[in-house]
Formats: C-alpha cells, structure tokens, sequence
C-alpha cells in the first residue's frame, strides 16, 4: 500500500510540476500566478503527459494486481482494450478544457453551458466504461482482483481532474 501512495503522490506530483512548467514565460521566469487566466498546456505536451501518465498507471498496477502469468496474460490485453477506449473519452475532457482555455473572457452564457455539459458527459461516460469492464476484468481474474483494479484506476483519476480543476479558473470569475 506505500508503494501505492509513493507513486500516485508522484504522479500527481509530476503532473502538476508539467502545468506549473508551462506557466513560465519566454525569460524563463515563473509566470505570476493569475486566478482569472487559464494555465493551457499545449497539445503536444498534454500528449506526452497523458502517454506517461498511463506507462505509470500501467505500473502501479502491475505492483498492485501482482497478477499470476496465467492472468497477466488474461489482464493485460483486456487493459489495453479499456485503456484505448477511455482514451476516447478523454480526448473529449482534454478537448473541452481546451476550448475553454481558448474562450476564456469572452464565453457567452450558452457556450459556458455547453461546455460543462460535455464535461458532464465525459464524467458519465468515463463512469459507464469502468462498469462495463468491471465485471469483464473479474471474469478474468477474480473479484478482488477487479475490484483493487478499479480502486487504483479510480483514485488516479480522480487525482488528475483534481490537480485539472485547480489549474482551471472557474467561469464565473471572467466577468459577467
């Protein structure tokens, strides 16, 4: 369970260090901290987070699971399949965020809305993708093994969109 906390303490940690990283100017000074503008990460940089965030996703479950051959060789390939589809859902998030950091101070009204409703959507769709593979992943490997499964994949989750959303200034303060 320390092993658990360490790596997903460093990856938060790492995740946050790439957003701060990108709020630096061009004189390579840290940029002021401004609750009013968004922090973009570019799409190329968002990329290689995202790829190095699930290599140690991929990790922390390999330590977690501690899967015999026989079910790593079941596992894995079902992962890969999850990991590709919520990759899907994902794109959409990152997508959103975007859009958003590109409108920031001037959204109307209807865009603020539909923004938040397609990263309510994600949200929902994220959900619906860790319950149609929970039940796939248990077949494959047991119930307790499914379960820490989508314990960890969960809790990181969650630890992302919370280091997203305190990097994301709320829509309220551009001004009405």
């Amino acid at each position: 369970m320390k092993k658990w906390i360490v790596v997903a303490m460093a990856a938060t940690g790492w995740l946050g260090c790439a957003v701060l990283t990108q709020a630096q100017n061009a004189g390579g000074k840290p940029a002021a901290p401004a609750d009013d503008q968004p922090h973009v990460i570019s799409n190329q940089d968002m990329e290689l987070l995202r790829k190095d965030l699930r290599s140690q996703k991929k990790q922390l479950l390999a330590q977690n699971l501690q899967l015999s051959d026989a079910d790593a060789t079941k596992f894995w390939p079902i992962y890969d399949r999850y990991v590709a589809e919520l990759t899907k859902v994902n794109d959409k998030k990152y997508s959103a965020l975007q859009q958003y950091a590109d409108k920031f101070g001037t959204l109307t009204d209807d865009q603020a809305l539909a923004l938040i409703k397609q990263l309510q959507e994600v949200d929902i769709a994220a959900a619906q993708l860790r319950a149609k593979y929970t039940p796939i992943v248990a077949q494959a490997i047991g119930g307790k093994q499914a379960a820490t499964f989508a314990q960890i994949d969960r809790r990181l989750a969650m630890m992302v969109d919370v280091q997203l959303s305190s990097r994301t200034p709320l829509v309220q303060s551009q001004g009405r």
